[in-house]
């Protein structure tokens, strides 16, 4: 893997969440993880992904007449494929990170799916494994002065 590639630096193996799974599952899982965003998929493939953001702008506001009871049930029987965004950003592997980088900055993305050829999810590229890059670079620029 080349060192400016985005397979280099992304997260391998990112957690991920079926298409059928309830908003409240992708809240708990969000939490345990300790993550910002879901891959969603379905049958294997990328459907789409859910973040932080977008699962926190579904709940309903604190003026709903509902009791807290009541809110629960509903996200738990809503999927998470009504919150999340259907087509995601997404890169190759081999897409070098100054691309991936100028994408996640052009578009204000903290991050992008990684995907092989057949469209089978291979990571995720955030803004912090950018700035992981630029670190690892500015080190080797001032080690190699």
């Amino acid at each position: 893997m080349e060192k400016t590639s985005v397979g280099r630096w992304m997260t391998r193996n990112p957690v991920t969440i079926e298409t059928d799974a309830s908003i409240v599952e992708a809240v708990h899982l969000l939490k345990e993880k300790n993550i910002r965003r879901l891959p969603v998929m379905k049958g294997g493939k990328v459907a789409g992904v859910v973040t932080e953001k977008m699962l926190l702008s579904y709940m309903p506001s604190k003026a709903t007449s509902l009791d807290h009871w009541e809110v629960q049930y509903l996200l738990g029987k809503t999927p998470v494929s009504e919150a999340m965004n259907p087509s995601p950003h997404t890169v190759k592997a081999e897409t070098d990170i100054t691309e991936a980088a100028r994408l996640l900055h052009d578009r204000k993305l903290n991050g992008v799916l990684v995907v092989d050829e057949a469209g089978g999810l291979v990571g995720i590229f955030t803004t912090t494994n950018a700035l992981e890059a630029l670190v690892a670079f500015a080190q080797e620029c001032q080690a190699g002065r």
